[in-house]
């Protein structure tokens, strides 16, 4: 870490962000209905070490302390996820008063020690019940997000101003159903393809349901968008120029370009085109271009490629002959590169692609490090350095 001081402009932004299922357990407690996470930590081998959600870090009974660990460290805003089947179980319907009164609860605690809370409305969990009925790959799921949305910002939205739709869309299509590693655990691209379009209209549509709301509310989605590049030496005309074309369509450009632009790549949709293409139907693509009053960045790594002929990058349907490189010593204990050169890459490509993007807020970055006491503490030397070069970075 450098002694270098580094100054943000008055009114910056801090704060920090967590998902429902990852900190609340009490997942049969007060009405709350099963999430596709749920699902899939009953099945063998699926989640590492056999772990589930049940307790977590049991937030939905320690929430008042946690919001007093917040304000010692002196944040300034608090983003938290709203558990969809806490709210409807079933995904549809009325609400359920309890799920509805514990995140008003939460909200409350958090304004009387003076940090902002910014909700988002969808990070991952899914109602299990939506999931039966075909979940993201059919367009009802969309509706029914609407529904949702409309709902919840009736109940909190007299007291929260910033909200978030979705989390990291490309995960809950490419990684939920192509890849299979996250819920609901499937792998067939023809219903990440059609995922990927119905979260986007989601997000519309819910954007559309909340302007009618009371109050005056910024509304922003949060991408989780990476600079793709060729490992060291690979040079220009490689054959590594197809597969970062394909994975920067469908990890960066699949995203932006049509909430931004109304419109989705040309070679995207080409790509997409042998799994059955996006369901599209007139009107949509106005639908999910509906302003934003801000953009979500989660930024964590580069998207670095090396050649490998015969190698598929499962959660990108098509490519073929390339995979991620390793990393090398320089990387966190999840494995992931650390490259913090990538997050000012990205924020500058961003403002220069987009001359009319709305403000960016960098709504997610860290680092996964295998913590241990030394002496009664964590010194987190590590993480600190992390934090610091991408904040030098932004």
């Amino acid at each position: 870490m450098t002694d270098a001081a580094i100054r943000f402009p008055g009114g910056f932004l801090w704060g920090a962000a967590t998902s429902s299922y990852q900190i609340e357990g009490a997942v049969q407690q007060d009405g709350r209905g099963p999430s596709i996470w749920d699902t899939l930590g009953r099945v063998e081998g699926a989640i590492a070490g056999g772990d589930t959600g049940v307790v977590a870090a049991d937030h939905y009974h320690r929430y008042r302390e946690d919001v007093a660990m917040m304000a010692s460290l002196g944040l300034g805003a608090y983003r938290f996820s709203i558990a969809w089947p806490r709210i409807q179980p079933d995904g549809s319907g009325a609400a359920n008063q309890a799920g509805v009164d514990f995140y008003s609860r939460l909200t409350d605690e958090l304004l009387a020690v003076g940090i902002e809370p910014m909700a988002t409305l969808y990070h991952w969990d899914l109602p299990q019940a939506l999931q039966d009925a075909g979940g993201w790959p059919e367009r009802d799921t969309a509706l029914r997000f609407a529904d949702y949305a409309a709902l919840v910002i009736d109940v909190l939205g007299d007291r929260i101003s910033r909200w978030c739709t979705l989390n990291e869309p490309w995960c809950s299509s490419l990684l939920g159903y192509a890849d299979g590693v996250h819920a609901p655990g499937i792998r067939d691209a023809r219903q990440a393809t059609r995922a990927i379009h119905h979260l986007l209209l989601a997000h519309g549509l819910a954007v559309k349901a909340m302007r009618t709301g009371p109050g005056q509310h910024e509304l922003g989605i949060a991408l989780n968008l990476a600079p793709v590049v060729a490992a060291p030496g690979a040079g220009p005309g490689s054959a590594l120029d197809e597969p970062i074309r394909r994975l920067d369509g469908l990890r960066n450009r699949g995203w932006t370009e049509p909430i931004l632009r109304g419109r989705y790549p040309d070679d995207a949709l080409a790509d997409l085109a042998e799994f059955g293409g996006l369901p599209v139907l007139a009107g949509d693509l106005e639908i999910i271009a509906t302003s934003l009053d801000w953009l979500g960045v989660n930024y964590y790594h580069d998207m670095i490629l090396e050649a490998a002929p015969g190698a598929v990058i499962a959660d990108t349907p098509g490519l073929t002959g390339a995979r991620l490189a390793s990393p090398g010593v320089d990387a966190t204990d999840m494995g992931w590169p650390i490259t913090a050169d990538g997050l000012r890459a990205l924020l500058v490509d961003l403002t220069a692609t987009y001359p009319d993007l709305p403000p960016l807020y960098v709504t997610e970055n860290g680092a996964a490090y295998d913590d241990s006491l030394v002496d009664g503490a964590i010194h987190d030397a590590r993480r600190g350095a992390h934090l610091d070069a991408h904040l030098r970075a932004a």
